[in-house]
């Protein structure tokens, strides 16, 4: 089933972005231990293939290419299985990210999941707990009104991948909005501290 993975990965992203056959080799290393430990876990409701590696993947790599260029500290808030901080660790060697992660189990598979990626660190904790600061905050299992203090704590940028029209919170200055090129409903919403 996951031979397939290769040429999934490839196809959504013609025309997108590259990669590299070891970027595709880690991301495959990936999705075979996120199917592997789903069984048990319940990490992710998606079962279709195609879907999974779109929405899980390819979003999380388009994200990758939305960051500016350079050497960044990201801190992935809810990464949960690893979305979207490990494929955006892989597309983006250069930057160091953070997995920030409340749930232990999930936090375990994720230490699992990046024993091979040197930047990559996984926190077990509750975003608002943490004392480091970064250049960017990640997310797309937080909502806007939940980011809003966590980015007034951690970083002066965040990027969030969502499904919504027009976030809600006037916290956060949304300076760009990307659609997401797979069709649906999904934005890639790019903003800063307000100065209010």
């Amino acid at each position: 089933m996951s031979a397939a993975f290769p040429e999934l990965l490839r196809d959504l992203l013609n025309g997108v972005l590259q990669l590299s056959p070891e970027q595709v080799a880690a991301l495959e290393a990936h999705y075979e231990l996120l199917l592997k430990w789903n069984r048990v876990l319940s990490l992710t409701s998606v079962d279709d293939p195609a879907r999974l590696v779109e929405r899980h993947y390819c979003e999380s790599l388009f994200v990758g290419s939305c960051l500016p260029s350079g050497e960044l500290s990201i801190a992935d808030i809810g990464s949960g299985p690893g979305f979207p901080g490990i494929p955006l660790a892989i597309f983006r060697p250069e930057c160091r990210v953070v997995l920030i992660e409340s749930h232990q189990r999930k936090a375990v598979f994720l230490k699992e999941a990046t024993r091979k990626l040197p930047n990559v660190r996984v926190l077990a904790a509750r975003a608002e707990s943490v004392q480091e600061s970064f250049d960017w905050l990640v997310s797309r299992a937080v909502s806007y009104e939940d980011l809003a203090p966590i980015l007034e704590k951690l970083a002066p940028n965040s990027l969030l991948l969502t499904g919504d029209e027009e976030p809600p919170t006037k916290r956060i200055n949304w300076v760009r909005s990307v659609k997401l090129p797979w069709g649906r409903n999904r934005f890639v919403r790019i903003g800063n501290r307000s100065a209010g």
